[in-house]
């Protein structure tokens, strides 16, 4: 490996970039398959981990950047394998983002339902409707009064 390939430091080498990203595809490729079966999108399930790796990724960008390394130079074979797998990881975090936003909108589409059926109960117990008239809760319990 070139040494204008490697950074020592606290983010460590390309190597090391390369495991980042990978376990980046890993963990997106997950997620979206779990979105694409329907299920909800769970903020716990991979969140802290999505964070952990895009500080440590961003770490390593900084570090990189404040030292001048250029990745473009010195060894291609590993130039170019950094370049495909960024290039897997943009399309993983593209569908990602589609699928989590279609999951979120699936369940606004779940909250706005139940809500509904919330209300929709709620009228038909109470005694009086918004305008102030009997619903016909007050009436089938007055039609059994008799006088």
């Amino acid at each position: 490996m070139n040494g204008a390939m490697k950074v020592q430091s606290g983010a460590g080498t390309v190597a090391d970039l390369l495991v980042l990203i990978d376990e980046m595809i890993a963990l997106t490729a997950e997620e979206n398959a779990i979105l694409a079966r329907g299920l909800p999108a769970s903020r716990s399930m991979n969140l802290r981990r999505k964070m952990e790796l895009a500080a440590a990724f961003e770490r390593w960008v900084g570090e990189v950047s404040s030292r001048g390394t250029d990745l473009l130079s010195g060894d291609e074979v590993l130039r170019q394998r950094v370049a495909e797998r960024l290039q897997v990881l943009q399309v993983n975090i593209d569908d990602n983002v589609v699928k989590l936003r279609a999951a979120i909108e699936a369940s606004q589409r779940r909250i706005d339902a139940v809500m509904s059926a919330i209300r929709g109960r709620i009228s038909e117990s109470a005694l009086y409707n918004a305008n102030g008239r009997t619903g016909p809760a007050a009436r089938a319990y007055t039609a059994n009064i008799r006088a």
